[in-house]
């Protein structure tokens, strides 16, 4: 990490101390140390950090308190720094590259500030061009409804959201991105899970360090490029947007399917034979023949309607 120094600024104004030029020059000098000289002209004249300077301190915001972070447990290269990065994009501009879990704000001529990032895990990295439409503090997070379908458990955010604070998915500060006029959802915002940065671990948007988002944050008026490189770190050739994950659907409790019978495993029915016919008294069993079949005798008389009349008295 390498700054510009401003000793031949103060040199010339010493050197001219006791000339008449000497005030105005003074002046110049005390000017120019306010101002970072590699800050392009749409690049935020906020104070850039300092070899070595220890940026992740603890600090109260909106009345909410900042912890302080191990800055030790946190990689040298994922801090934040002044770069040099040549671009031909500029000042002003945030560059993204989900290869290196890196973010750039381009300072112009050859300098900008890195930031160590989060970036969306596999199945949500997108890339493409997008602006800066919108910034909040301490936003009030709304899961997606496709985030409720895979963790129901969220289900109590649906609509209402979960109000900013140290807890808050969106940390303290979220910056919104539209592209071609539309917002696909994508952020650029803070997190408590300060150790998911520099992995894949987001739904898409862009994580960063809260005391980071604070500085970044302040340096964003509205309608910068944003630039997210493919996931090879290439400059994207249009926007790539990932499409929705289905939720994974519960397995419902197993419906036992009726037992399959064999065909042969039912007696045949037996056909009965049909019922006797008898008038007057009671109807007695017909006889029936070795073979099973019943028993037939010859009517002494004529019969009547088919059947044999039974015999009267006197005959």
């Amino acid at each position: 990490m390498t700054m510009t120094s401003r000793l031949p600024f103060r040199g010339s104004a010493l050197a001219f101390r006791g000339s008449a030029l000497a005030p105005a020059l003074m002046s110049l000098a005390l000017l120019a140390a306010c101002v970072e000289p590699t800050a392009g002209p749409a690049a935020s004249t906020a104070p850039v950090p300092k070899v070595d300077e220890n940026v992740y301190l603890a600090t109260m915001d909106s009345g909410i308190t900042i912890p302080a972070l191990p800055v030790e447990k946190i990689p040298e290269t994922y801090r934040r720094q002044v770069v040099s990065f040549k671009t031909d994009q500029p000042a002003g501009t945030i560059i993204i590259n989900p290869a290196t879990k890196l973010l750039y704000y381009v300072l112009g001529d050859g300098k900008a500030i890195r930031y160590g990032i989060a970036v969306g895990k596999a199945g949500f990295e997108w890339s493409g061009e997008a602006i800066v439409a919108d910034k909040k503090p301490w936003p009030r997070w709304i899961p997606p409804k496709e985030m409720i379908a895979r963790r129901p458990e969220l289900a109590e955010y649906d609509e209402v959201g979960q109000p900013g604070g140290p807890t808050n998915p969106l940390g303290a500060r979220a910056i919104y991105l539209t592209s071609g006029g539309r917002d696909y959802g994508y952020r650029i915002h803070g997190t408590p899970e300060w150790q998911s940065i520099g992995r894949n671990a987001s739904s898409g948007c862009i994580r960063m360090i809260n005391q980071d988002v604070l500085d970044l944050y302040n340096r964003v008026k509205g309608g910068e490029k944003v630039i997210v490189l493919t996931a090879s770190g290439e400059m994207p050739k249009g926007l790539t947007i990932p499409k929705p994950v289905a939720p994974k659907v519960a397995a419902g409790p197993a419906v036992a399917k009726p037992a399959q019978i064999p065909a042969n495993a039912i007696p045949a029915l037996k056909v009965l034979p049909p019922p006797s016919i008898a008038t007057g008294a009671a109807a007695t069993p017909a006889a029936t023949t070795p073979g099973g079949s019943p028993a037939t005798t010859a009517c002494p008389r004529p019969l009547v309607n088919g059947l044999c009349p039974p015999a009267t008295e006197g005959n």
